[in-house]
């Protein structure tokens, strides 16, 4: 069965590690943090959503902190954004400035690409080890949105899930496309690839259209006067 191939979990289990390391370490930049704190931010992103995702399941010890090659992957992220954290620095100056533009931009397409492999990854996980659907599609959106929430919350912002663009529920859709396919016993590998780029699809278009949740109206202060 695919949903228990530990070589496409894991596939995607690092793919979307290191995109996420990526967007942690350039937040951490656009945070003015030393160089242990961009580690410390690209290691939750990358690994704050699976090992939620591990402990809700009862996968112990987490893999984030039991498989080398997560830590690898960490460990290759942060030195990419250390190789090429110039794209982002305007050095010409003659006190460096940061390209907020550019970082906040590359940190929410590299989030896209992070969201859309955890959230499949997370629900396969899920699936593989027998939780129920429902548990199994949150399990999907947890993972997907966990290790972001945790590193925004470090660097003192609301979260992104809760304030920007389109983002769990993307995740939460695609995690149930993987759900509702094992239960119907057409799990595929085109379903897992069509799953994925879905929700890779909406959030992309919500980053590139503003499209965001509906939110409370509120009255203008001159009406709830």
């Amino acid at each position: 069965m695919i949903a228990a191939s530990a070589d496409v979990r894991l596939a995607l289990d690092l793919c979307g590690i290191f995109v996420f390391a990526l967007s942690g370490g350039l937040v951490g930049v656009r945070a003015r943090l030393d160089l242990f704190g961009v580690v410390v931010l690209a290691w939750v992103s990358g690994l704050g959503g699976g090992i939620i995702r591990d402990v809700f399941l009862g996968d112990l010890p987490p893999d984030g902190i039991s498989n080398g090659w997560y830590v690898i992957t960490i460990l290759v992220a942060g030195l990419v954004v250390f190789a090429f954290h110039g794209l982002f620095v305007d050095l010409s100056r003659h006190r460096p400035q940061l390209r907020l533009r550019r970082i906040a931009q590359s940190v929410k397409y590299l989030d896209a690409v992070g969201v859309a492999t955890f959230a499949v990854a997370g629900s396969l996980k899920a699936i593989s080890l027998g939780a129920p659907p429902l548990a199994a599609v949150f399990v999907g959106g947890i993972t997907a949105v966990g290790g972001g929430m945790i590193r925004d919350v470090l660097v003192g912002q609301v979260p992104e899930v809760l304030r920007r663009e389109l983002y769990a529920l993307p995740a939460l859709l695609g995690s149930s496309v993987v759900v509702i396919a094992s239960e119907l016993g057409h799990l595929s590998f085109p379903v897992i690839w069509a799953a994925l780029l879905l929700v890779l699809g909406i959030r992309v278009a919500a980053i590139a259209f503003d499209l965001h949740a509906p939110v409370p109206i509120t009255p203008s202060r001159g009406e709830a006067s």
